[in-house]
């Protein structure tokens, strides 16, 4: 960890999402970097969570309340994203006296005085003195697990003859739908890609189309490479560390982040109907030199790899800091907003 971020080793924390992936997967992107020591806390999907992030949390949960998600002494940071979460964390602060330091991952939508500190991404619109922004979003795919998994490679991809092409699949989600001319065309273009001499990496994501996936994985029964089918060990870090370059769908601005800090070409591709603030963070990755469209063919791209979860943790981390000042220098008093 870098000498200048403050040591939070020792404070208790709580991860609060309803298990949603890609939320819980930022939260602890951050909590690793700090070296927090947490417990997960996921939230029931209960219809009395619909009045989220507004109304109340479900009664069962209160603070401190025998078998609840929120049971158990308080902890010194929680660490929320997701809208169900939102009540928790209000309850859990209230609860705490203020004292519990609250960190909000994405927009809580009830604005900024919701947490202590709250990240968003460049391309959101929350702005307040407690709101950190940058281009792209806190993950675990650290310089240093992508150095471990370079030194010791995955034997399933180490085979592989150069250059060897991730290929990030992401799949329906409320905003779009995979439609059959997409999927046709993602196939074709991967398929360019192999006869040109590329070796594929392919992985999906639980929300792929079935036709898209028999389409994937016969592409690679027919022309070779890795199509990853859910068994033995994930290969996500270890396909980033390997690769030359990245082929990912323009559906998860996640993955497309994650890509960003290996430092090789990023390969969007694109899909109508992209949610527009994600096209935001695509036109600054194009910007920095990192991305191109995926049209199936390899680009010539350098950048410095892009992570953004460093800066992050380090602004929480002072802000953590700084909030517990006060609390001191005001004599433990109930209540410290920023």
């Amino acid at each position: 960890m870098s000498e200048s971020i403050p040591d939070l080793s020792r404070c208790s924390t709580w991860i609060v999402t309803d298990g949603k992936a890609g939320d819980e997967n930022q939260c602890l992107g951050l909590a690793e970097y700090l070296k927090l020591p947490y417990e997960l806390r996921r939230i029931p999907r209960r219809p009395f969570n619909w009045t989220a992030p507004w109304g109340p949390l479900d009664p069962r949960d209160t603070p401190g309340r025998k078998g609840g998600t929120l049971a158990g002494p308080l902890p010194d940071i929680v660490i929320a994203s997701g809208r169900r979460a939102v009540p928790y964390m209000r309850a859990i602060r209230k609860a705490s006296g203020y004292r519990t330091f609250a960190t909000f991952l994405k927009d809580p939508r009830v604005g900024h005085e919701a947490a202590d500190f709250i990240w968003v991404p460049d391309f959101d619109d929350l702005r307040g003195p407690n709101v950190f922004t940058t281009l792209t979003a806190p993950h675990q795919v650290s310089r240093e697990r992508l150095q471990a998994a370079r030194a010791v490679p995955d034997p399933r991809l180490a085979a592989l003859s150069w250059p060897r092409v991730a290929v990030l699949v992401g799949g329906n989600s409320r905003h779009l739908s995979y439609r059959e001319a997409d999927m046709k065309r993602l196939v074709k273009h991967l398929g360019t890609l192999a006869d040109s001499g590329s070796s594929l990496m392919l992985t999906v994501s639980r929300r792929t189309p079935d036709a898209l996936r028999a389409a994937l994985e016969t592409l690679v029964s027919e022309k070779g490479g890795f199509y990853w089918d859910g068994s033995g060990t994930n290969p996500y870090v270890a396909m980033l560390a390997l690769a030359d370059q990245v082929v990912v769908t323009s559906d998860s601005a996640n993955m497309v982040g994650e890509a960003a800090s290996t430092g090789v070409p990023l390969l969007l591709f694109d899909l109508p109907k992209t949610y527009i603030r994600h096209r935001r963070m695509f036109a600054g990755l194009a910007m920095a030199g990192a991305l191109k469209t995926f049209v199936g063919r390899l680009e010539a791209l350098q950048y410095a790899p892009i992570d953004a979860t460093p800066d992050i943790a380090n602004a929480m981390a002072k802000a953590f800091v700084e909030h517990r000042r006060r609390i001191a220098s005001a004599g433990g008093s109930t209540r410290d907003r920023l």
